[in-house]
């Protein structure tokens, strides 16, 4: 669980980056990124920060969460990581990177790109470009 106390100045600093991004710095948006953003780089679904919401004493839906993560997203503050056809992570970390995913307890680990190779990718379609790859790797118990 993650919870912060936030303060004037780090509340001062998450309205900021809210704004550059485009997004008015409600209550519930401040509340939401002071917990996704206060402590580093994370993995979170929007049931868990729901939760943590909860624990934090903010009052939200899981709707909310839910919007406001999308909102997130589409803002350029969070990378959404698709594990299932229904499961998501959001992530903290926007920069190139790959996840292992472990399917025994849900969890997600980054691992950095200097080491891969992608070869053999077929050219992409006319008039488009390759924005990213995703790559997630599954591990189970050996």
């Amino acid at each position: 669980m993650h919870t912060a106390i936030l303060t004037t100045n780090t509340l001062g600093m998450i309205a900021e980056k809210l704004r550059a991004a485009g997004l008015r710095p409600t209550r519930q948006r401040l509340a939401l990124a002071g917990i996704l953003f206060s402590g580093g780089d994370r993995h979170v679904s929007a049931e868990e920060l729901h939760q943590e919401a909860c624990a934090a004493k903010v009052l939200v839906s899981v709707a909310t969460v839910y919007n406001t993560l999308n909102q997130f997203k589409a803002a350029g503050l969070l990378r959404e990581v698709a594990i299932e056809g229904d499961r998501s992570y959001f992530d903290t970390n926007t920069s190139n990177h790959f996840h292992f995913y472990s399917e025994k307890d849900g969890r997600l680990f980054d691992f950095g790109t200097e080491t891969l190779e992608i070869k053999g990718l077929p050219p992409a379609p006319e008039g488009t470009e390759i924005d990213r790859i995703d790559v997630i790797v599954r591990l189970r118990k050996a």
